[in-house]
């Protein structure tokens, strides 16, 4: 069983990314245009040839990520981050190579970035193929569609694909506010989203981590136990976010020095992330590791709905109303964000303490 869900994962997994590929790079010029028809035109320009070479890359990454995914369900995590660290170390090699040793710009970027994604595809079917032994996997199962299988797994998988559609989607209206306050401002929540992912590295990874665990607890049956880990997990990520932020917020200038952004607007990117880092300690870890631990119990659809109205009737509307309408700006729409994660946690939290997030049937 194991063989067959990976390879129906790997095989699934990359068609739909081919799909999704295809409908990007078609309606390109109608989306950006929707989108960001406000922005500059080497911004747009830019965007549009980020945006072909990021849909082309789709597969790459698709097949690297449900590879990396399959291991980590059978508790293969070394595998899994070497096969992340050999597509993530050649794109920062070749990201150097293009944009600073070739002044590429986008061009370059986009080059490296389908290279390192199919080079770490690659690696990661022959290592499924040649190497691994846990899932004792079956190439031919590969070109074999089990839809018994594929039904259980996009009983998981559909809800959250609609998640991030939704999620993302509204992360794009949220782009669409930041274009219209200026520039300045599309460059400060650039720079403030790259340096907030920096606090959110262990609470990605405990996020990760514990779909293994409280799968592996709930396929055994022993809910205290998948309840014992939740709640450390919980705990143990908030404090990882006390840790980062006393090594990267003094570390503020060397880091943010590396962009380098517009005198005029490191004061706010500072300010950005100190509310931000205030706010994760407390909301992060509810509102991201209750749901990928709900979700390695099969409580996909629940997590999926929570996730998209909190996300539109939150960071959404309530980002339009402080960003735009009151005079707070990119402030204001960083602060509806940890607004919206305050109300995810305490849904998810809600749930965490009932019983219906481990009465699924998955897998029979």
């Amino acid at each position: 069983m194991v063989s067959k869900a990976s390879a129906g994962s790997v095989s699934s997994v990359v068609l739909l990314a081919f799909a999704i590929s295809m409908i990007v790079v078609v309606f390109r010029g109608p989306a950006l245009t929707l989108l960001f028809g406000g922005a500059e035109a080497d911004v747009l320009s830019n965007a549009r040839i980020y945006l072909i070479g990021c849909s082309i890359s789709y597969c790459g990454i698709a097949a690297e990520e449900a590879v990396c995914g399959a291991l980590r369900g059978v508790g293969e995590t070394k595998s899994s981050l070497a096969l992340s660290l050999i597509m993530n170390l050649s794109y920062v090699l070749l990201n150097g190579l293009f944009i600073n040793v070739l002044h590429m710009g986008v061009l370059g970027m986009v080059i490296a970035l389908n290279i390192a994604r199919y080079l770490g595809a690659a690696c990661a079917i022959i290592y499924l193929v040649k190497l691994n032994t846990s899932l004792h996997f079956n190439t031919k199962d590969l070109f074999h569609f089990d839809f018994k299988m594929l039904k259980r797994i996009l009983f998981i998988g559909i809800p959250f694909a609609a998640e991030q559609m939704f999620f993302n989607g509204g992360k794009i209206l949220t782009q669409t506010f930041i274009v219209h306050i200026g520039t300045l401002a599309i460059a400060t929540n650039a720079i403030c989203g790259s340096l907030a992912g920096l606090f959110q590295i262990p609470g990605n990874s405990l996020a990760l981590a514990v779909i293994t665990v409280v799968g592996q607890c709930v396929g055994r049956g022993d809910i205290p136990d998948a309840r014992k880990f939740i709640k450390s997990f919980i705990w143990l990520s908030s404090f990882c976010f006390i840790i980062t932020g006393m090594i990267v917020l003094p570390l503020f200038n060397p880091l943010v020095s590396l962009f380098p952004p517009p005198q005029q607007i490191v004061s706010t990117i500072f300010i950005i992330l100190l509310i931000n880092e205030a706010a994760q300690i407390p909301l992060w870890s509810a509102s991201f590791i209750t749901p990928a631990a709900l979700r390695a119990a099969g409580d996909s659809k629940y997590t999926s709905i929570v996730s998209m109205l909190s996300m539109w009737m939150f960071r959404v509307v309530l980002g339009y109303i402080l960003g735009v309408i009151l005079p707070f700006g990119i402030v204001g729409v960083w602060l509806a964000m940890d607004c919206e994660w305050g109300v995810r946690g305490l849904v998810f939290l809600l749930r965490y303490r009932g019983k219906k997030w481990y009465q699924h049937r998955v897998i029979d």
